[in-house]
C-alpha cells in the first residue's frame, strides 16, 4: 500500500507492481486530495488492491479450490475444516471475514473514483473515462466474487462518506444487473491494451462478461439471452485481439513470462517488500513435504512446502488418466525431485524422489537407491505437487511470492464459449472449441506422423459433450486457478461431485455449503437484522 489514506475512505490503497500501476508515494492525504487529478488516479489505482488480497493467497485458494472434486486438504494448515465441511466452517471463519471486509473497503475506493470524477475540474476527459472504466471493472469483479460466495449481498454503488450502521442484502437479480452494467460500461470505454500491465482492458471486461452471463444462465435469475451473450463475449475475446494459446501448456505459468499471448488479465504483485501484502503464497500451498526426505533440503527452486492443498485421486487417476497423448499432468505437476543435499548413496543432481503415477511392486521400490512412490503410498504429506505457481525469485525461503497471478486466460475463454454453445443445443460447436484447447496439449511425437496421431487422439466429438465432460476438461486445464468451487456451484454439481470424489469431504458436505457463511462481524455491526445464509 503506497498511501496513508483517511479512515473515511476505508483503507483506500494502491497497487504497485513491477512497473505496473506505478505512482509516487503520497503521505498525509486529506479528503480534498481525492478531488484532484492526482487523487482521482490514486483512487483508480486503489480500486485494484483487493485483487492482491484474494488471488494467490491462502484465503482465496481455500475458498475456491479445496473441498472440491479435484483438490482436498494436505497435512498442514488451520483451515482444513473448509475442505472437509466440518462444523468449524461457520460465521467466525477468518477467510470469509477477511475477503468480505477487504472487498467492501476497496469497493468504496472504486466508488470514490466513480463518484468524484465529474467534479474534478482539471481532469481531462480521456483520463476520466478510462479511470472510471477501470474502477467499474474492479467494482464488478468484487461484486461478482462476493455474490458467488455469499449469494445476496449489499450492493455498493455510492461512496460512503460517513459510518453506515445499516446494511441490507440486495437481490441477486439486482446484483447481476449492476455487475453487467458496470462491465458493459467498462467494455465500451476501456482501451484494448494498456501501457501498464495489470490494468483493466476491453478484452478483460469481455472475458468477465462472458463468465458472468454463463453464471447467471444457470441461476434462478437466468435470462433467455444469457448463454448467447456468454458465447458472444467469449467469441469477441477469442477473435478480436490477437490472443493465442501457447503451443506448450507448460509455459503458460513460466515465471517471468506470465504476460504472454494467452494471458488476458492478471492480478499484480510487487518485489518491493514495503508494498507487498505478504499474502502471495500460492507457490507454497500445493507442495508436498519434499524437504525431509533423503537427498533433499528446502531451497528456493524447489519451494517452501506448506502442504495445504493436495490433488484428489479422481484428479490424478481419472482426469489425468491419459498421460500418453495429453501432456498437462506432466507439465502442471512435479513428480520428480533431484538431490540437492547429497548422501552416501545420492549424488548432487541424482533423482531423489520419483512419483511415477502408476503402481510398482515392493521389489522394484526396494531395488532403487532413490525413493520410489507409487499412488498407493501417497499421503497428506507425499503426493504430486501442482507447480503452476512456483516462485524461485522470492528473496528467500520465508519471503512472500512476487509473481503475478493469471486470473483470466484464453483457454478458459474457449471453455466458456464451449459450455454456452452446448447449452444452446450445439454440441458440435462446443466440441470444436474444446478441441482447440485439447489439441494444444497433445504430446509432440518423435515424428510428424506421431504428433498428428497424438493430436487426433486428443480430439473429442459432439457425442462426448456434456456438462460433466466440460467440468472434467476445466479441471484438467484450470486446476489451482481459483475457479473450481465456483464451477461446481454454477453447474449445480458441488454436492454430487464432492460426495463421489473427495474422501475427506463427502461425509460432511450439505446443501448449505453452496454458499459461504456471512461473517459474524458483519451481522454484529449492523443495527438492523442482517440475515445469515440458511443452515449456518
Amino acid at each position: 500500500m503506497k498511501h496513508i489514506i483517511p479512515a473515511m475512505l476505508l483503507m483506500m490503497a494502491t497497487a504497485s507492481c513491477n512497473k505496473m500501476l506505478d505512482e509516487k508515494v503520497v503521505t498525509n492525504a486529506t479528503d480534498n486530495f481525492y478531488n484532484t487529478k492526482a487523487g482521482f488516479q490514486t483512487a483508480v489505482n486503489g480500486a485494484y488492491v483487493s485483487m492482491r488480497n484474494f488471488y494467490s493467497t491462502e484465503r482465496g485458494i481455500t475458498l475456491t479450490e479445496t473441498g472440491t472434486d479435484i483438490i482436498t486438504n494436505g497435512s498442514d494448515g488451520d483451515f482444513k475444516f473448509t475442505s472437509q465441511y466440518t462444523s468449524q466452517l461457520d460465521s467466525r471463519y477468518a477467510h470469509v471475514r477477511e475477503v468480505w471486509n477487504s472487498f467492501y473497503q476497496t469497493l468504496n475506493t472504486a466508488n470514490v473514483a466513480i463518484t468524484r470524477a465529474d467534479k474534478i475540474s482539471d481532469l481531462d476527459s480521456a483520463t476520466k473515462v478510462k479511470g472510471v472504466a477501470e474502477a467499474k471493472f474492479c467494482r464488478a469483479q468484487y461484486h461478482f466474487l462476493l455474490m458467488e460466495m455469499f449469494g445476496p449481498i449489499p450492493l455498493s454503488l455510492k461512496e460512503n462518506t460517513e459510518i453506515q450502521r445499516e446494511a441490507h442484502r440486495d437481490s441477486t437479480s439486482a446484483i447481476y444487473n449492476a455487475i453487467i452494467q458496470d462491465l458493459l460500461d467498462a467494455e465500451r470505454d476501456l482501451p484494448v491494451t494498456q501501457s501498464e500491465w495489470g490494468r483493466a482492458t476491453k478484452p478483460a471486461a469481455e472475458h468477465l462478461l462472458a463468465r458472468v452471463y454463463l453464471t447467471r444462465a444457470s441461476s434462478s435469475d437466468a435470462q433467455t439471452t444469457d448463454y448467447a451473450n456468454a458465447a458472444k463475449y467469449a467469441d469477441l475475446v477469442i477473435k478480436n485481439y490477437g490472443f493465442k494459446l501457447l503451443d506448450d501448456p507448460g509455459l503458460i505459468w513460466a515465471q517471468g513470462k506470465e504476460n504472454n499471448t494467452e494471458t488476458i488479465w492478471a492480478a499484480q504483485f510487487t518485489t518491493d517488500p514495503l508494498y507487498n501484502n505478504g499474502d502471495n503464497n500460492a507457490n507454497r500451498f500445493f507442495l508436498m513435504q519434499y524437504d525431509v526426505l533423503p537427498g533433499m533440503k528446502r531451497d528456493l527452486p524447489n519451494g517452501t512446502p506448506w502442504k495445504r492443498f493436495r490433488p484428489t485421486k479422481f484428479l490424478l487417476d481419472t482426469l489425468y488418466q491419459d498421460r500418453v497423448h495429453d501432456t498437462r499432468y506432466e507439465k502442471f505437476f512435479t513428480s520428480v525431485w533431484f538431490t540437492n543435499a547429497p548422501t552416501a548413496t545420492l549424488k548432487l543432481g541424482d533423482t531423489a524422489i520419483f512419483l511415477p503415477g502408476y503402481d510398482v511392486s515392493a521389489t522394484e521400490i526396494a531395488s532403487k537407491k532413490y525413493m520410489l512412490v507409487p499412488p498407493r503410498l501417497y499421503t497428506e504429506k507425499l503426493y504430486p505437487s501442482l507447480n503452476k505457481f512456483a516462485d524461485a525469485l522470492r528473496p528467500d525461503n520465508q519471503a512472500s511470492g512476487v509473481r503475478p497471478f493469471i486470473s483470466f486466460r484464453l483457454a478458459e475463454t474457449y471453455l466458456i464459449e464451449a459450455e454456452a454453445m452446448l447449452m444452446q443445443g450445439d454440441p458440435q460447436a462446443a466440441a470444436d472449441l474444446v478441441n482447440v484447447v485439447r489439441v494444444r496439449a497433445a504430446r509432440t511425437g518423435a515424428t510428424d506422423a506421431e504428433t498428428v496421431a497424438n493430436r487426433n487422439a486428443m480430439k473429442v466429438t459432439a457425442a462426448t459433450m456434456s456438462i460433466d465432460f466440460l467440468l472434467d476438461e476445466r479441471g484438467r486445464e484450470l486446476v489451482g486457478e481459483q475457479m473450481r468451487w465456483f464451477d461446481l456451484v454454477r453447474t449445480h454439481k458441488l454436492l454430487d461431485r464432492v460426495r463421489l470424489h473427495n474422501n475427506e469431504a463427502r461425509a460432511n458436505i450439505q446443501p448449505k455449503h453452496v454458499l459461504r457463511p456471512i461473517p459474524q462481524d458483519q451481522i454484529d455491526r449492523t443495527v438492523n437484522e442482517f440475515k445469515q445464509n440458511p443452515g449456518y
